[in-house]
């Protein structure tokens, strides 16, 4: 069902020479919008070549930030399993285990060690979970913090969407008695190559400093782009550039403001610290029965729902829900990724917006391939106070004629 070729696109790394490439899977629902049962039908099928593998074990199911946090909250939950994600952020009061992804943008990972040392006592297997794994050193890292630390017999294995590892890396996991899956075997011999034949001369817009109706160089971007607009190929992603052909271009985005809502939630679970998988879904369908008796969305068909970086499960189980109500409706989240975009037929991301993270105003995230929609739900765990963050995705999704916003804290 699943094959390299209809799952796997190549990207290019902006200013990454330890990979130049990025491997980028178009169901995962990250970086390209995705429809979301597509996401988690491919996560189940992952989850499903595990289901009889350990079904008299106690797992532990660890999966990696940014990128596979839905990955590994999907698979717990198939599973039965405890869940815990690494993180980048700070988590108040806890001691950390660190360990290192060395070929990312943002090296530093960690765990809450406070949460491990009491999961250790009752677990029989740690289970990785991730969307890619190139050479596994990232995971052999973070087993040897773990062996050090706890010496005490635990089993690990690694269950990815997609598997780029060679003949060499591959020996040394069954050296070392570490279990394997996945769904898709990829070879990674030409991606380079790949990825510095693109010309990343798609469109840049940085929306760091629009926290006002008044943003000179995106606005200048946008009119260039609709000369550029009609030569790409794949014009359906680019297509919201300008929507409106009976108005002039300059008075598109910047006469209309969003109507924005914000909704705080009551309750809160976060996976940075060890959850039951099964306690984790049933916050999930609260918070979405709980958001979505305070939204109308009879007139809104076309619905974008949108995670923040690290957090994705709630907003994709979000999604889920309104698309089985026979909306249309797309999923995929910020990113910390410095991503090139270009213009080939054959290039994932044509569209990138630069952003202040929500997290911390002085962080610099990213959006890709945008573009209206009826209504857009945004689902984070950050505090509600950055509004530097708020206003830079606002002005994000207000240039591509989005008329109504919703924030979900």
């Amino acid at each position: 069902m699943y094959t390299e070729r209809n799952l796997v696109r190549i990207a290019k790394r902006e200013n990454n020479q330890k990979r130049k490439y990025l491997v980028m899977n178009r169901l995962q629902g990250k970086h390209i919008p995705v429809k979301p049962h597509e996401a988690l039908a491919m996560f189940q099928a992952l989850a499903n070549q595990l289901r009889e593998q350990y079904n008299e074990e106690r797992l532990l199911v660890i999966g990696f930030a940014e990128t596979a946090t839905a990955i590994g909250a999907a698979v717990a939950a198939a599973l039965d399993a405890d869940y815990i994600q690494t993180t980048r952020e700070i988590v108040p009061n806890v001691e950390y285990l660190y360990f290192s992804e060395e070929h990312s943008h943002a090296t530093e990972q960690k765990l809450v060690k406070n949460d491990i040392d009491c999961a250790v006592k009752t677990i029989n297997r740690i289970l990785f979970v991730e969307d890619e794994v190139t050479t596994g050193k990232t995971i052999r890292n973070i087993i040897d913090v773990l062996k050090k630390q706890y010496p005490q017999k635990i089993q690990f294995s690694v269950a990815s969407i997609l598997n780029g590892m060679n003949q060499e890396a591959l020996d040394i996991y069954n050296k070392y008695g570490i279990d394997l899956f996945w769904l898709v075997k990829t070879n990674h011999f030409a991606y380079t190559e790949i990825a510095e034949h693109f010309k990343g001369d798609g469109i840049y817009i940085n929306c760091k400093d629009d926290n006002s109706k008044e943003n000179p160089e995106a606005k200048s971007t946008i009119l260039e782009q609709t000369k550029w607009k009609d030569s790409v190929s794949n014009r359906n992603l680019i297509e919201h550039q300008i929507d409106d052909k009976n108005q002039p271009a300059e008075q598109i985005y910047w006469d209309k403001m969003p109507k924005i809502t914000y909704l705080k939630v009551t309750k809160h679970m976060d996976t940075r610290r060890v959850v039951s998988s099964t306690e984790y879904c049933e916050f999930c369908e609260s918070l979405y029965q709980e958001v979505f008796s305070q939204i109308n969305l009879r007139d809104n068909n076309n619905i974008l729902v949108l995670g923040t970086e690290e957090y994705m499960y709630p907003a994709l189980y979000t999604a889920n829900k309104l698309e089985a109500q026979g909306k249309e409706v797309r999923f995929h989240a910020t990113t910390r990724s410095p991503i090139a975009v270009s213009t080939e037929e054959n290039y994932p991301l044509q569209v990138r917006y630069e952003l202040a993270s929500l997290y911390d105003s002085k962080r610099t995230t990213y959006v890709y391939n945008l573009r209206k929609y009826d209504i857009v739900v945004i689902m984070t765990d950050a505090s509600d106070g950055m509004t530097a963050g708020v206003g830079s995705l606002v002005s994000a999704l207000k240039l591509c004629g989005n008329e109504h916003i919703i924030f979900v804290w």
